[in-house]
Formats: C-alpha cells, structure tokens, sequence
C-alpha cells in the first residue's frame, strides 16, 4: 500500500512538471531565466514531496535529510543565478557591451536618396490598424468569426513598404468551430496608398499556425517541441514574394555570460500554414525577410554602444561622451531593406539631437550620421503648433532627404486617429515648418520654405513637367473626391489632377495648352503643379 502511494504520489509530481512545462515551455537551456526557474520549481517540488511523510509524522525539518540536501541545492542554484547575473552585467563588462553594435559613419546625401513619393510609408502602426480593422468590419462573411491581430509587421513586399497582419479567432468558442481549417486570411496595408487588401487564402492552405491557437498548433508551443534548446526573441509575421504567409521567429544568441549581451545568432522560419520549419544561420537568412533584429532590440543595442564607450562608471557619474537613443523610432525603406531609424541625443535630457542612426533589420548593419538639430518630439510639437486650431496630433517623424536637407516627415491626424495633412519639419531649423493636404503640396510648400530662408539655394527638382494640348479630360471620383484624368496629345501618360488642389482645371478643355508639374506613380502621374 505505501509503495503504491509513492507511485501515485511520484506520477503526481511527474504529471505536474509535465503540466507546468507545457504551459510555460522554457528553453532547456542554461542561458534561459525561466528554464532555471523551472529547474528550481522541480527541485523545491520534489523535495517537499519526499520529506512529507516525515514532516508529517511531526519529524523536525533539520532532522530531515532528504529536506537538508533540497534546500542546500535550491540556494546553489540561486547563488549560480546571482552569480550569472551580476558576471553578464554591464557593471563588469561594459567595453564588451559596447562593441555589439558595429557602428560605422554614413553621408546623408549619398546613402539617403532624394524623396520618392511611390516609397513613403504615410501611415504609422496606429493608423494602420484602424484601416485594418475598417476592411474587417466589411467583410460580412469573417468579421463574426474573426478579428485582426494587432501585430502589424512592416515589411518591404515587391519593393513597396506595407504593413501585414493575420487575423485571429475572435474568441474561445470561435476558435473552437474554426480551427479544423484554421484562419483563412490576413490583411495586408500599402503604407505609401493606405490601400487595404484582405488576402484570402485557397481553401485547404489556411493559416493553422500562429499565436491565436491554443495546444500544439500554437506557434510557440510548435516551435519550442522542434527546437527544444533555442531562446527565441519577438516573433513577427511576413509573407515572401509569392504572398505565403511566415513566422519569422530569432533565436537569441547570448555574448557576454549566462544573460547578458543579447544579439541574434539563429532565424527560424516556419510556414504559417504547413507548420514546417527551416533554421538558418542569421547571415544566411533569405533576403526576403525583413524582421530579424526587432526595433526594440536594435535601439537598446545602439544605447548599450552610446552608454558604455568609456565605461560602465563614466555612464553613471560624469557621463562624458554618453548618447542614447531618442524616446522612438520609425521605419525607412531603403534597398528591400527595412532600417530603424533613431534620433540620438546625449544623456542630459536636452531637447536636442547630436545625429541620428539607421540600423538594418535583417543584417544589424548600423549607420551614424552627425546632424545636430531639434529632437523628434520638439519637432512634433513645431508641426502641431501649425495646425493648433484644428487640434490634429503628430505621428512620430520619418527621416527624409528633402532638397539635400534633413527632413522630418510627419502626418497629422485628428481625434479619431484619421490622417488629415502631412508635415515636414527641417532638422537644423525646425522652426521651418511646412503644411499640405498631400504629400506632394507639401512638399512644394516645404521647398519654397528652404528657398525663402536662405537654406536651400541651389535648383531643387519637384518632379518632371510635361506641356502639350490636352486631349482628353475625364471628370472621375475617387474616395468621394473629385479628380480629373487628362491626356496630352502625342503623350501616353495618364495625369491625375485633385480637384481640391487644383479647382482651375475644371476651366480647361480638350484642346487647351496645359504644362503639368507630377510625381511618377505607379500608372497615374500625380500632379503637383500646373502652370
């Protein structure tokens, strides 16, 4: 009888680790706080189990044995964790902490092309999930069903900037009905034309992988049984060039100690909707993705290498030559690419920049370049200032090349989170402010502001020109705004002309000289101009 209790009592406690293990699956690895966690757990769980016979027989606890041995390994375990801890600081290690991110110096004109309409990703994550959650609402057949994660992964897709995102069950229930075929779409958003797509997937090739699942089909669970041993960091969600979606999933790499020095050592892509999986090393990893070195990661590393260049004790006291990155980030597009980019400021709290930095999320490549002026949010509430009648917020800056200038470019958007005007704001003087309604007016608004000011005296290009005798005319509507398509005679492009821009092309006939000032597009030319 008591040897059949131990064994009840001895499957108890296997089943329970068990439990907990699939529940918090850690990494069997001695680099992962939670696998030592789950070690000390077990250790302190067995040892109760065998002394609580004694214990309850009224044995005094320093009489038992079994007890002693537990504890005393339960405090080495905590005494090896301290120690871990403290040798993988930046108290003890601060010159290896600033040589994780290889900085090198970068020319604005030369790296930094010249704006490009087509390339601008005008909406932030915010305004992005709200146009996200307006293509949900009118798809009648899934939005009972479904809901839109809140992931929003920014990627290059075919050389253009999108967010994407896949839907989740909308509830346990629902989960419940739908996860034999799994999720069938997700949301795709073109950041440059806020043009927003729900893809469907062919029946039968439904996403059955992801963090909406709840048992094995999770995708966290589904990769922690495949790769037992890896610390993976912040999971993102992309689609490769054929539009199959992807976990893009870092395996984190330990430099400095048990827990310290964090970089990306391994990328593991898993097929949304097979579930398989291949491991790369992290200079391997198709050029395709996007998302290796999450955002976050990238701006502590670059604060590790600002922080620490003199030492850990210079960092707290003098703090001579500290910088640190600006409270924020965004993201540029630049050689189907994605960089983060970042204001740097020194460790005073000045509202000032000394540069600003540009670090590459698949590779880490990391780019300085010196160019003091106002910090992001002294910009942001320049740009604000302009429009304080209206009351419309800014978005956090994206990082232009203006007219050879430095630009902060922003949007403005209104209480309910709708993008109503855009600004540009010049790094070096950012009392220089400029407003439009489209990117393009202002834009031309922005250059006649550098113009005027004496800081930009040279020719500046706002797009090609093209005059000839209109041919044709089309008075068109697009998203409730009235627009005109005109054709010049001898001249395959097709112009797009706003209305609300420009009202006096409703004085213009077939047959009339025109010269057009636009952008390139993809199809249409924008007009920016007309003379």
């Amino acid at each position: 009888m008591k040897l059949k209790i131990k064994l009840l009592l001895s499957l108890a406690a296997v089943v329970a680790a068990g439990v907990y293990y699939y529940v918090t699956i850690p990494a069997v690895n001695i680099h992962s706080s939670g696998f030592w966690l789950f070690i000390i757990s077990l250790v302190i769980a067995l040892t109760l189990l065998c002394s609580a016979k004694k214990i309850r027989y009224g044995v005094a606890v320093k009489e038992i044995r079994s007890f002693q041995i537990g504890m005393l390994l339960v405090l080495a375990l905590f005494l090896i964790y301290g120690a871990g801890s403290v040798l993988s600081s930046p108290i003890v290690n601060a010159n290896r902490y600033h040589q994780l991110l290889q900085v090198q110096e970068g020319t604005f004109t030369e790296d930094i092309a010249e704006v490009n309409y087509t390339e601008i990703p005008l909406l932030d994550k915010s305004s992005a999930s709200l146009l996200g959650n307006r293509k949900m609402g009118s798809l009648i057949d899934m939005v009972s069903q479904f809901e839109v994660s809140a992931l929003y992964t920014q990627i290059n897709y075919q050389n253009k900037p999108i967010r994407v995102t896949p839907l989740v069950y909308a509830s346990p229930i629902k989960w419940l009905t739908n996860m034999r075929e799994g999720v069938p779409a997700y949301i795709m958003i073109d950041m440059t034309t806020q043009d927003t797509e729900c893809v469907r997937l062919n029946e039968g090739s439904y996403i059955k992988y992801s963090q909406a699942e709840y048992f094995n089909r999770n995708i966290y669970r589904h990769l922690r049984f495949r790769y037992p041993t890896y610390i993976f960091d912040q999971l993102s969600f992309e689609i490769d060039e054929e539009g199959t979606p992807y976990w893009i999933c870092p395996v984190k790499k330990f430099n400095i100690g048990l827990f310290g020095g964090q970089t990306i050592g391994k990328v593991v892509l898993c097929n949304a909707i097979t579930g398989e999986t291949t491991c790369y090393n992290v200079e391997d990893c198709p050029q395709w993705v996007d998302s290796v070195y999450s955002a976050p990661l990238l701006v502590q590393l670059y604060d590790y290498y600002g922080l620490y260049m003199n030492g850990f004790f210079n960092s707290v006291l003098s703090q001579k030559g500290c910088l640190r990155t600006t409270d924020g980030y965004n993201y540029l597009a630049m050689e189907d690419d994605v960089w983060v980019y970042t204001g740097i400021t020194s460790v005073s709290g000045d509202e000032s920049n000394v540069g600003f930095v540009l670090m590459n999320q698949r590779t880490m490549e990391a780019k300085y370049y010196s160019c003091p002026g106002a910090e992001e949010y002294s910009a942001m509430n320049s740009a604000e200032g302009q429009v304080q009648n209206l009351g419309y917020h800014s978005t956090f800056p994206l990082l232009l090349n203006v007219a050879n200038e430095p630009t902060y470019f922003m949007a403005l958007k209104d209480d309910a989170g709708l993008v109503k005007k855009y600004a540009m704001v010049n790094i070096k003087k950012y009392q220089n402010v400029a407003i439009g309604d489209t990117v393009a007016e202002c834009e031309k608004s922005y250059v006649n502001l550098l113009k005027t000011n004496g800081i930009s005296s040279g020719p500046v290009s706002l797009g090609d020109s093209a005059s000839g005798i209109i041919e044709t005319i089309a008075s068109v509507v697009v998203e409730g705004n009235s627009h005109y398509y005109v054709v010049l005679r001898g001249n395959d492009k097709i112009f797009d002309v706003s209305v609300g821009d420009f009202p006096q092309i409703v004085l213009y006939k077939e047959g009339t000289q025109i010269t057009l000032e636009y952008v390139e597009g993809d199809g249409l030319k924008t007009v920016t101009g007309i003379q």
